[in-house]
């Protein structure tokens, strides 16, 4: 497999993901193999580019509003890993009617009920939004 192809193709796929968040997980699991990449992951490459064909339509939508207000939602799934039972915490950040900011990772502190992978995830939404107002 030539790395050059394999990292110029990833490299753009990255760039991609500003407009199509969907694409996130899969390119950063392609992107751990630029070092060496095997026909299988030049293979899952393709791959990704036949959902991005099959897809055109799809992503996120930046347009000029006079209305610029900073809003966010956060949900949080309880114990939803099924190797080690961690609770996952997304948030989404939107500017007007655009979305500036998102994640969607494992939480570092185990809970013990759903309201409490709630609470996790409204604390870290809450963080990332200060954040974005002390930017603005």
């Amino acid at each position: 497999m030539e790395s050059t192809t394999y990292r110029q193709l990833i490299g753009s796929l990255i760039y991609l993901t500003n407009t199509r968040p969907d694409l996130s997980y899969a390119v950063s699991i392609l992107s751990r193999f630029m070092q060496e990449p095997r026909d299988s992951h030049w293979n899952a490459a393709k791959r990704v580019l036949r959902y991005i064909q099959g897809t055109k339509g799809f992503g996120l939508l930046y347009t000029k509003t006079k209305n610029f207000v900073l809003g966010g939602y956060s949900d949080a799934d309880f114990a939803g890993s099924i190797d080690d039972r961690a609770s996952t915490s997304g948030y989404l950040m939107n500017m007007g009617s655009a979305a500036v900011s998102w994640s969607c990772k494992k939480q570092a502190t185990v809970a013990t009920s759903s309201a409490e992978a709630r609470y996790i995830s409204a604390w870290e939404a809450a963080c990332e939004i200060v954040w974005l107002r002390r930017i603005l």
